[in-house]
């Protein structure tokens, strides 16, 4: 492709992006498409001659959009925000031009000190103790990874990286009932090993039981095993329920154990002084974690890894062979040395466009909106008698059900996931769903970054007449 070629295709590319920007809500949410559709229209091998790239992008519009889900449209309510804006987008287009490999200062030493500038901004906003130190990860996965391999470390006096682990002592790791799956992922790649999860249960607002903790704890040093780490979630991917840090925290520090919290989704809304609460007893945390990528309108990938103690993390990671020796090594961050993969995306710039773009009084205002939308929301649910809220509303998730009369529970369940599937097929909207006490939970998370009221109450209505339909 010569350079007026791309010129050309370019200027084509960022019409197209603007009409889908303009247009993204007017897509079915959830494609309409059966499994192996898309494969089956795509050829069996590569072209052995140049296509020209008016057909490639032919293809794109004709056999992949139409099997996309539409995350950044405003009738997403699914999962958790994968939130996009167009000050990252363009910042994105300028990451992918420059094509910097970003794993140590001297690849890119502007990549590297605005990563450095980023991390103190998205510290300070939120209100972290100003000793921690961050870093950008790819995911919350490897993050939480990054975390408990050093916790793991740290209780083996960084023994396990040299030697393997030995026989004993065992150590455990713990969460609740509700945390993320991830952290039951990391614990088996790290070799501490699933049986050595402890899921602690929850209360009743489905955050972490503290006596029980402090109760497996015990039984745990009792038993001869080593207690390595805690995770405590703020924000749980079911119902956003957020664990109690200080009482968690104290018991991590009684004990000498690493404290991990993982705040995806929730950490954005420490933005907001009113939501500080959150993390009370943030003194005692050793790593902490949150996406960028969620609910601050900055793509994926983009998690904000913050370490109270960076001296471990890079103990834990580092190595140095001879090809990556530099002069610089000391006086600067090589932020290959602060997790797992040597290569490192400018994951920076994209940040740096967003919090530029919008200020910190323009995040707020977006937030704020967002939990409003569900705070509103759950007086709508409130409102019916034939629907019922099933968790506390903390932020933007709302949990509730279907619940007409003379139904078994049995039989609510069933009725509630053919409510999301016949939902979800429309187009119109795209829910997901959790059980909560064993109940079949529907879930609407406000939070996509053009969302506005007016989505929030035409879903509503949407909900109510495909539900009273079904029961017609």
């Amino acid at each position: 492709m010569t350079a007026e070629e791309f010129r050309k295709h370019a200027h084509e590319l960022v019409e197209w992006i603007t009409d889908y920007l303009e247009n993204k809500e007017k897509y079915p949410v959830k494609p309409r498409v059966k499994p192996g559709e898309i494969f089956s229209r795509l050829p069996d091998g590569a072209p052995q001659e140049p296509e020209p790239f008016e057909k490639i992008q032919k293809d794109f519009d004709e056999i992949i959009m139409p099997g996309m889900t539409h995350w950044q449209s405003p009738n997403f309510f699914a999962y958790f925000p994968a939130n996009s804006s167009p000050p990252s987008v363009l910042a994105e287009m300028l990451t992918a031009t420059l094509g910097a490999q970003c794993m140590i200062w001297d690849t890119s030493p502007a990549a590297a000190e605005l990563e450095e500038k980023m991390m103190i901004w998205l510290r300070d906003l939120t209100g972290l103790p100003d000793d921690f130190e961050g870093v950008i990860q790819d995911s919350a996965s490897t993050a939480t990874l990054a975390a408990i391999i050093t916790a793991r470390e740290k209780s083996s006096g960084f023994l396990v990286n040299e030697q393997g682990f030995p026989g004993s002592p065992v150590l455990r790791v713990y969460c609740s009932g509700q945390a993320h799956s991830s952290i039951e992922k990391a614990v088996k790649i790290c070799g501490i090993g699933k049986a050595n999860l402890v899921k602690i249960p929850v209360r009743k607002d489905f955050s972490m039981d503290p006596v029980l903790l402090e109760k497996a704890v015990s039984d745990d040093l009792r038993k001869g095993y080593r207690p390595c780490c805690v995770v405590a979630t703020i924000g749980t991917t079911g119902t956003t329920a957020v664990d109690p840090l200080r009482e968690i925290g104290e018991i991590c520090s009684r004990n000498g154990i690493w404290l991990h919290v993982d705040a995806a989704m929730a950490g954005t809304a420490l933005i907001l002084p009113e939501y500080r609460w959150m993390t009370d007893g943030r003194e005692y945390i050793d790593s902490f974690l949150f996406n960028p990528h969620k609910w601050m309108f900055t793509n994926f990938d983009c998690t904000a890894f913050f370490i109270k103690d960076a001296g471990r993390l890079i103990r834990t990671f580092e190595i140095l062979p001879e090809y990556l020796r530099t002069r610089t090594r000391g006086q600067v961050n090589d932020y290959r040395d602060w997790g797992i993969p040597l290569g490192r995306r400018f994951r920076a710039l994209k940040l740096w466009y967003v919090m530029r773009s919008y200020g910190a009084e323009g995040l707020r205002e977006k937030i704020r909106n967002h939990i409003e939308y569900a705070a509103n929301l759950k007086n709508l649910i409130l409102a019916e008698d034939d629907f019922e809220l099933l968790a506390p509303v903390v932020i933007n998730v709302v949990c509730f059900r279907y619940k007409p009369a003379g139904y078994s529970e049995e039989k609510l369940n069933a009725l509630n996931e053919q409510l999301n599937h016949a939902l979800n097929d429309s187009g119109k909207i795209y829910l997901t769903h959790t059980i909560l006490n064993g109940i079949y939970t529907l879930r609407m998370v406000t939070a996509q970054t053009d969302l506005t009221s007016a989505h929030v109450e035409k879903a509503w209505e949407l909900i109510k007449t495909t539900a009273r339909a079904i029961t017609a």
